[in-house]
């Protein structure tokens, strides 16, 4: 599992590679709170999920963790380019709800 961050204006961009499981994500969460702590006060972050080969129910738990630490700072999560098998996924737990497809 891979994490790259950026950011781009008033935009974090969190670019995921790999497979987001129960053995890769307690080193992605480390890495994604920092990102999140050391761009707090940007308007919103988005998760690029094109490289996400496999997210299973533990990739869902990451992604609420890292949607309630950026409701902390004031930021919007958004999420963009999950391939089908992540957008299944997220469109049947109601996660688009809160960090909306773009």
């Amino acid at each position: 599992m891979n994490l790259q961050g950026s950011r781009r204006g008033d935009n974090l961009y969190i670019y995921l590679s790999g497979e987001l499981d129960e053995h890769s994500v307690a080193k992605v969460r480390e890495r994604a709170d920092k990102l999140i702590d050391d761009n707090a006060g940007l308007s919103r972050a988005v998760f690029n999920l094109a490289g996400l080969r496999f997210m299973d129910s533990t990739g869902i738990g990451f992604l609420i963790g890292r949607y309630k630490r950026l409701k902390k700072y004031g930021m919007d999560m958004y999420l963009e380019n999950p391939d089908a098998g992540a957008d299944k996924v997220l469109s049947i737990s109601g996660l688009y709800s809160l960090m909306p497809k773009i």
